[in-house]
This record gives C-alpha cells, sequence and structure tokens, in this order.
C-alpha cells in the first residue's frame, strides 16, 4: 500500500494542513537551530519552514515511495532512508530531532524514542506534533480501538489508540511544554492531538 499512501498523501492531508497543520508546524519548528534530523519526513510538509538558524537539516524518510517525493522537493536538505528504530547517525549528533505525525506508525515506539534520544545532545530539544488515543472521549477512544486493526493494515501501521506523551517521558525526556488540540477537518478518529517540546536533560 506505500505507493498508494505516497500518491495520494499530500492531497489527503490539504485540507487538515490548511486548517491547523501548516500552522503547528510552522510554530513548532520556529525556534530551532543548528543541526536538526527530521525523522519519518515523508513526502516533505515542513520543507520552507525551517528558520535560517538551522545550519544543518537531515531528513530521513524509509518508505520509498515517500522518500521519491521528498527527493523531489528537498533542495539542498541531505535525505536519509533511515528508519527511527534504527538511525545511521553518532551519539548527540544533533541539536534537534521533529517527529510529525510519524510515532503513531513507528514498529515499536519505545525503539523509536531511545534512537531520538541517543542522536540528541544534552539539553536538545525533540519537537513532535502526534495525533493520539481520545482518552477525554470514551465513545470515540472506542471507536479508536474497533477501528485501528483495519486501519493499521490500511494506513501503514498507524495507531489510533498510542499514549504518546507517556511514551516520551518514558524514554527520559523532559516534557517542556504540550498542547492538546483536535486537528480541523480530520477524521474524528485521527482528531485528538498533542504538541510540543521535550528536552534531553543528560
Amino acid at each position: 500500500m506505500s505507493w498508494l499512501m505516497a500518491a495520494v498523501y499530500d492531497r489527503f492531508m490539504r485540507v487538515s494542513e490548511e486548517a491547523c497543520l501548516g500552522k503547528w508546524r510552522a510554530e513548532l519548528l520556529r525556534d530551532l537551530s543548528g543541526e536538526v534530523l527530521e525523522v519519518g519526513a515523508g513526502t516533505g510538509s515542513t520543507l520552507g519552514l525551517y528558520p535560517k538558524a538551522v545550519t544543518r537539516l537531515v531528513m530521513a524518510e524509509p518508505d520509498p515511495h515517500m522518500r521519491r517525493k521528498l527527493l523531489e522537493k528537498r533542495g539542498t536538505i541531505e535525505v536519509s532512508d533511515a528508519t527511527v528504530e534504527k538511525l545511521p547517525f553518532d551519539n548527540e549528533s544533533f541539536d534537534a530531532v521533529v517527529c510529525s505525525l510519524v510515532l503513531c506508525s513507528v514498529r515499536d515506539q519505545k525503539a523509536a524514542l531511545a534512537e531520538i534520544a541517543r542522536v540528541l545532545r544534552p539539553g536538545g530539544r525533540l519537537a513532535f506534533l502526534e495525533h493520539v488515543a481520545a482518552d477525554g472521549k470514551p465513545d470515540r477512544l472506542k471507536w479508536q480501538g474497533r477501528i485501528e486493526p483495519v486501519w493499521k493494515h490500511l494506513m501503514g501501521n498507524c495507531h489510533l489508540t498510542r499514549r504518546t506523551e507517556a511514551a516520551i517521558a518514558a524514554a527520559g525526556l523532559d516534557i517542556e511544554s504540550i498542547q492538546r488540540e483536535s486537528i480541523r477537518k480530520a477524521l474524528p478518529i485521527v482528531r485528538p492531538s498533542i504538541r510540543g517540546t521535550a528536552r534531553k536533560v543528560k
């Protein structure tokens, strides 16, 4: 299904990007600086949003179909085929890591966050934007659970019920700021979201 996902992803997401996601991404990225790694970069939705203070930008996207679209847009940035769970970078290589609608679909969320923490320098930040379980809405959460087995199969392993905030904290990253908001114009089952930053203390 990955070729189909790559073909329709930008059109599928356009309404929500225009309604809120584009603004949220810009707000998350505007204070980043130095060397930055974006994991699961997809087709490059964040390209053009990074500030000039970012001196090196590496975009990692393991899916070949998504990566092909990213390469068409990339300009002078570095592109890697690395998975989040196995990043080919030295310890403490980056000042920031960005993940946007990625941690829902990684095979092993714990391993992915451990790798993110590993490549971050002390004091470095994880900037995240993720859809999550609808813990505040029991009826929606039930529907997420019912739909998730089929949804994962059709949507590239995307999980609807992950508690990503708790997973970030469990990885030893100190959550500095977090906002919970509904992704406008999205399907109800993927509307609950969190976004913010977490810092590597040690």
